[in-house]
């Protein structure tokens, strides 16, 4: 049988190509919408981040997501300075949830409380996607909007704490085979990684709809 983390990315793989050619990404990485928008997507990482590691304390000793806490990937820290950085210091004040970013940090909450398993479907999804394809969006934000490199405003970006990200992914994948879960529980944490990648879809799609491109 392949192993689990295999069979989990091959599971989402449809809906975590629909998510990164979403309609607002592309314009997004095209350089076709404005830092404004780039600005609008930040604040809502930072409702799904928090969500994610506000509960990261009650369940590092978990047998099943403890494992998959590790400090070096927290990004709460690094959003809050990129969102000083864009919106400024009163940033708190105007930062609003889409309904979508609404109901996707709630499922985290609640998975975070009730069901350990579908916590580390949100981890992965999130943090493994960042530390990958997330690259690809420092990267264009930096040229596009003119951030200094790896600096305030993409900070959420850089993983500065770790040093070999190909060997961090490496274990991280370790961690998922050896999930203290059954082949149930483990059909279970897969689909609720695809419910993952359907909310981000739909916080993409809202913002799609907020900032559409003038025809």
């Amino acid at each position: 049988m392949d192993a689990f983390s295999t069979v989990i990315r091959v599971a989402s793989h449809e809906q975590h190509t629909e998510a990164e050619t979403s309609t607002f990404m592309s314009d997004l990485l095209g350089g076709r919408l404005g830092v404004d928008a780039y600005t609008r997507y930040t604040e809502q990482l930072w409702f799904v981040y928090r969500a994610l590691e506000d509960a990261a304390e009650s369940l590092k000793d978990d047998p099943v997501a403890g494992p998959f806490i590790r400090p070096e990937l927290m990004r709460v820290g690094e959003i809050e300075r990129d969102l000083a950085h864009l919106v400024g210091p009163d940033w708190r004040e105007s930062v609003a949830a889409l309904p979508a970013t609404r109901a996707y940090a709630e499922r985290v909450a609640q998975c975070a409380a009730e069901w350990p398993g579908g916590y580390v479907a949100h981890h992965y999804t999130r943090y493994l996607g960042d530390l990958s394809g997330g690259q690809i969006i420092r990267d264009k934000a930096e040229r596009t909007w003119g951030f200094e490199r790896k600096g305030d405003g993409v900070r959420f970006y850089v993983f500065s704490d770790i040093s070999n990200p190909a060997a961090f992914k490496r274990t991280y994948r370790e961690l998922l085979d050896a999930i203290a879960a059954d082949d149930l529980e483990k059909q279970r944490i897969i689909d609720e990684c695809k419910r993952a990648f359907d909310f981000n879809g739909a916080v993409f799609r809202e913002l799609g709809e907020q900032f559409p491109l003038s025809a």
